[in-house]
């Protein structure tokens, strides 16, 4: 980031979004010290984050597009305790609230990756995904710098509120999951019952 200035804050959050290990929760604060410090300014920094946000949303938003929904069942048939009807479900789900979830999704660690797959899956308008994705990213990445920016050399406050956040995520994420698991797992042992 200090050896080419804000575009390297973008290319650093294009590739958050490729490979959530690197957090945009650490990337935005310290670009917000850099414009703190004069190696560019706070309006370089927003702009250059939100074009690499939209930029790695995009990427993964055109590998759900090539994937497309006939791919995606096929995986889906691969992975134990998931079926096609658990597609078609997460269709219509995606179908209902798509916008919210590309909008909102941007907040949330993990889902600010993954929630490009399916807008590219359903097929969601390539410039409304865009700007739903601008939008929101917009929002988060100004947060995030100007924290950084304002507290300058006691950025790292930041990461309190960030880790926070990212573990009940995590943590929500992990409850969905055993739910998930419980439901599936009841719903082969009552079939198998049945048959029996």
């Amino acid at each position: 980031m200090g050896t080419i200035g804000a575009p390297g804050a973008g290319i650093a959050v294009a590739l958050e979004n490729l490979f959530p290990p690197i957090p945009s929760e650490i990337i935005l604060p310290l670009a917000g010290l850099a414009a703190h410090q004069g190696k560019f300014s706070v309006i370089e920094a927003i702009i250059w984050t939100t074009i690499g946000s939209v930029v790695g949303a995009y990427a993964l938003y055109w590998l759900g597009r090539w994937l497309g929904h006939n791919r995606m069942v096929w995986l889906a048939r691969k992975i134990p305790l998931v079926d096609a009807a658990d597609v078609v479900k997460t269709t219509n789900w995606f179908k209902k609230h798509g916008k919210k979830a590309v909008f909102f999704g941007r907040f949330l660690p993990i889902f600010r990756s993954l929630i490009s797959i399916p807008a590219g899956i359903e097929r969601m308008p390539a410039l409304q995904f865009g700007l739903l994705t601008l939008a929101g990213s917009a929002i988060w990445n100004t947060v995030f710098v100007m924290a950084g920016y304002l507290l300058g050399d006691s950025w790292e406050q930041i990461l309190i509120y960030a880790d926070a956040l990212k573990y009940l995520v995590y943590a929500l994420v992990g409850g969905a999951i055993v739910w998930f698991l419980v439901v599936k797992i009841r719903g082969r042992v009552h079939r198998g019952g049945h048959s029996a």
